[in-house]
């Protein structure tokens, strides 16, 4: 499998600031940070809980306003279907960039485990 790093992403909060129906104004420094790992290489996921018409409305604007293109969305790349041979529900990458993440450590931390 391809070496480059899969980054996903998520839309609303994310990319843009949310404003749920609507698309709210982008988040430059994440889009440019997106930029430059795809222009290094990496692939890039729009990882987002929205569908249809919603979905649609963001794909464009992340085509017409951003100037992204990704390489999967709501999917995996296709390099990743190829390794494992199947399409798990579960999103293989790298890197998760969401406004609601969470690094399991901070959950340990209180409990001094």
């Amino acid at each position: 499998m391809d070496r480059s790093q899969i980054i996903a992403v998520d839309f609303d909060g994310t990319l843009c600031y949310s404003a749920w129906p609507d698309v709210g104004e982008p988040n430059n420094p994440l889009i440019y940070y997106l930029k430059r790992q795809q222009k290094a290489g990496n692939k890039l996921i729009l990882w987002t809980c929205r569908s249809g018409a919603a979905l649609e409305k963001a794909v464009s604007w992340c085509r017409e306003v951003a100037n992204l293109e990704f390489d999967a969305v709501n999917d995996n790349v296709q390099e990743v279907i190829d390794y494992y041979g199947n399409n798990s529900r579960k999103i293989s990458c790298d890197i998760y960039i969401d406004d609601k993440a969470c690094v399991p450590e901070d959950f340990c931390a209180p409990c001094g485990k």
